[in-house]
């Protein structure tokens, strides 16, 4: 009678099994029979050899296809982990120790995490077991060989590559806009057609002198970014120009023919797109811009001075700082930058109190726009700077738009000349002549939009002036209601610098020159350089088009 009533006390504990597999890479995982099936067939040949004990396979599969061991952002491995939280795994099964992880340290978290939820881990190639101290022994003694050998394989991978790359070796990356991958060959070559486009682009940018300019321009004209196609089928890329896609262009040195690698340029097995004289010059260009700066530092209104203070022991700049006192109230202080960086070894000029000081340099500065004959002489400068520089500025603008009209009627008559004979040696010094047209169209054109530009930066600096003397006639009033930042802003539009020398007593300022702004407004004119690639903008069919004007 107490027959099934034993068999069923004896009967073993039901544990639960879930099975992990995983992959390195996606390649051939759309086969009918992966390597992922394989593993988890084993696996389950493994639990039914264990069926006596009680063992069984869950239904769940957790499968990592794609992903590296070498961490733990893995989709499956995540369930399987919220599951053990949960209460519903007894047991993990693998194929190997590396199908679960590469990393020692992820191991022993994962140990830890299993332990505590009382899981058990099992290989079915691997013979050991966790619930004794041999057994962990043996796993970490297994791992630390998978670990090892993952970072072998990417230290070969690394001085493959770096060795590939240094002898111009393309490898196999998604090609730039401009080239195509020829995957026999294992080399980039020249698509024409978006290689005259990659040009435009860098003419277009020496001209309009703003990386967000060009972009628009791009996307006026109808171009797009290059549209790759993965193995899969999926597109990827194209649409419209961003800022940002232009400026990596501009700063690609695949266009010279060369290949990157650790901050070195090598000789590619490519051809160059671009010349290194147009390339340097934009380089030149974009590092003058703001674009091409780090990221600054965000200005402090709560000092005054800021930016514009030096130190006139050593003349490095003299930065901010603050300290606390025994009451735990807050003092501002300015310290010069290099006793900052080197103690008083670096310069022995002490700190000094910022409201003491900042009061004696709007003092000055009050003083200093109280005198009438000052703003007097700032007026009548302006007028007759503005005068001289605007009617030398118009004269010259006149004689390049001049000459721009005199080479478009010279265009459109060796344009009619070819329709009649285009063929024979005459056509082709013809062709020869209108090549000879563009580039010198890009040059005056280049010289146009730089006056224009001139012009409105001397208009800018005609504003600026008025509005800092209107504020210079009400500066005393003023200054009482003002912000602290508009009172930085205040005291930076007419003080240029601040030198203190404590040690001797002397605090020197340095004011705007308004009564002269116009002067590095306008530049001696600078003739071209002939050894320069002209940016290429204009074609054979514009050297016959009306020439444009362009407001000032």
């Amino acid at each position: 009678m107490n027959g099934p009533a034993n068999a069923e006390a004896n009967a073993p504990t039901r544990i639960r099994c879930a099975i992990y597999t995983r992959k390195s890479t996606s390649e051939g995982l759309d086969m009918d029979f992966n390597t992922l099936d394989a593993q988890r067939e084993a696996a389950e040949y493994y639990i039914r050899a264990m069926q006596g004990e009680g063992w069984e396979a869950l239904p769940n599969r957790y499968d990592d296809g794609g992903f590296t061991g070498a961490n733990t952002e893995r989709p499956a491995l995540q369930r399987l982990l919220a599951d053990i939280e949960a209460g519903a795994v007894d047991c993990i099964v693998v194929y190997k120790v590396d199908r679960l992880s590469r990393s020692l340290m992820d191991f022993a978290n994962l140990l830890a995490l299993f332990d505590k939820q009382q899981v058990t881990f099992v290989s079915t190639t691997q013979n050991f077991n966790t619930t004794n101290s041999m057994g962990r022994l043996t796993l970490n003694i297994l791992l630390s060989f998978a670990q090892f050998e993952r970072e072998m394989i990417a230290e070969r991978t690394r001085d493959k590559m770096g060795a590939a790359r240094k002898r111009g070796k393309w490898l196999g990356s998604r090609p730039c806009y401009g080239y195509y991958g020829d995957r026999e060959k294992k080399r980039l070559v020249v698509l024409e057609e978006e290689a005259e486009r990659v040009r435009a682009i860098f003419g277009l940018y020496l001209r309009l002198g703003s990386v967000n300019a060009v972009a628009q321009r791009l996307n006026e004209l109808g171009w797009e970014k290059k549209l790759y196609r993965t193995k899969a089928g999926r597109e990827i890329g194209g649409g419209e120009w961003r800022d940002k896609d232009v400026h990596l262009v501009l700063r690609n040195p695949t266009y010279l023919g060369k290949v990157a690698f650790k901050g070195e340029l090598y000789e590619g097995e490519h051809a160059a797109i671009v010349s290194e004289t147009l390339f340097d010059r934009v380089q030149m260009t974009l590092s003058s811009k703001a674009c091409g700066r780090g990221k600054r530092r965000g200005r402090n209104p709560d000092y005054l001075l800021q930016g514009i203070i030096y130190c006139g022991l050593c003349d490095q700049r003299i930065t901010t700082t603050t300290g606390r006192g025994r009451k735990g109230e807050t003092y501002r202080y300015y310290v010069c930058s290099k006793r900052g960086r080197k103690g008083r070894g670096g310069c022995a000029h002490p700190r000094l109190a910022a409201e003491e000081l900042e009061q004696l340099v709007v003092d000055r500065v009050k003083a200093r726009c109280t005198d009438p004959l000052l703003r007097e002489e700032i007026v009548a400068r302006m007028e007759t700077g503005r005068t001289e520089a605007s009617a030398a500025i118009e004269k010259e603008r006149a004689a390049v738009v001049a000459a721009e009209a005199g080479l478009h009627a010279e265009g459109r008559r060796l344009m009619e000349a070819i329709g009649k004979d285009g063929t024979g040696p005459t056509g082709k010094l013809l062709a020869e002549r209108i090549g000879e047209l563009e580039a010198q169209l890009d040059v005056l054109s280049t010289k146009r939009c730089t006056l224009d530009a001139q012009l409105r930066g001397l208009r800018a600096a005609v504003e600026q002036v008025r509005e800092t003397v209107s504020i210079i006639e009400v500066f005393d009033t003023v200054w009482d209601e003002f912000e602290a930042l508009e009172r930085q802003d205040l005291v930076h539009l007419i003080v240029k610098r601040v030198t203190v020398n404590e040690p001797e007593g002397k605090l020197d300022l340095e004011f705007h020159d308004l009564a002269s702004p116009f002067e590095p407004l306008v530049p001696a004119p600078v003739e071209p350089d002939p050894d320069d690639d002209p940016p290429p903008a204009a074609t054979c069919a514009d050297v016959g088009a009306p020439p444009m004007e362009a407001s000032p």
